[in-house]
């Protein structure tokens, strides 16, 4: 009698779990990852020398590095609630954007003079990891909306943190379009979804549509319309 009970009750539904790449981008896109791992070091050590501007510690230096690289996955993580947190599953990321941080303080002179090549590799890594935060969303059923949100997210909010851990207003709030790419970066991604095209070749031509969009808005200087009110007007 009790093992019919057993038998008759039903049986919890555990979520298989997503694969566990960079961002979970699809395993076939080896440029993709190695590029991403690319922007997550350049993150970090655009994140050092904001830091020493700050005149923070060494702790601070890596502290503020491993945040701004990996904080926009992160945050995307807890609120789509898929866990376990990419660099507590794999450390290996974790170690990238800390050693990046800390190798900043001995070559800053270096990385300084070399701010152009991180604009690119920071436009690269808006894309690659808009790419891959609509991915995770989609591989979890999220509808459209959030899909883009969390490409957005991912690509855009560890800069935030950065700025606001330094006590400046968002670099995101006030320069070239930034989140305004990711957003397009995302639709674009996503159509190809529902349009079910072949996954390399949408992929590819997502990348080079970000890349290009996000290049022209720093060499035109585009921007949001400011909001500019100083209270004196009557």
């Amino acid at each position: 009698m009790f093992r019919i009970t057993l038998l008759m009750e039903p049986r919890m539904q555990v979520p298989e779990p997503i694969e566990d790449a960079m961002w979970t981008l699809p395993p076939s896109d080896t440029v993709l990852h190695l590029l991403s791992l690319v922007a997550l070091a350049a993150q970090a050590m655009t994140a050092a020398l904001a830091a020493g501007r700050r005149s923070m510690d060494w702790a601070g230096v890596c502290m503020l590095g491993c945040i701004t690289a990996l904080g926009g996955g992160t945050i995307r993580d807890v609120l789509l609630g898929h866990y376990p947190l990419l660099w507590v599953r794999n450390p290996f990321y974790l170690g990238l954007t800390a050693i990046a941080a800390l190798l900043t303080i001995v070559i800053a002179r270096l990385v300084h003079r070399l701010a152009l090549a991180f604009l690119v590799l920071d436009a690269i890594g808006l894309v690659v990891f808009t790419i891959a935060g609509c991915d995770v969303a989609w591989q979890i059923e999220a509808s459209l909306p959030i899909v883009i949100v969390a490409g957005m997210i991912t690509g855009c909010a560890g800069g935030v943190l950065r700025d606001i851990l330094c006590n400046d207003v968002p670099l995101l709030f006030r320069s070239e379009l930034y989140a305004s790419v990711s957003v397009v970066t995302g639709l674009f991604y996503a159509t190809g979804f529902a349009l079910k095209l072949n996954s390399d070749v949408w992929i590819a031509l997502t990348f080079a549509l970000g890349l290009t969009f996000r290049l022209l808005a720093i060499r035109y200087k585009w921007d949001m319309p400011k909001f500019v009110f100083t209270g004196d007007e009557r």
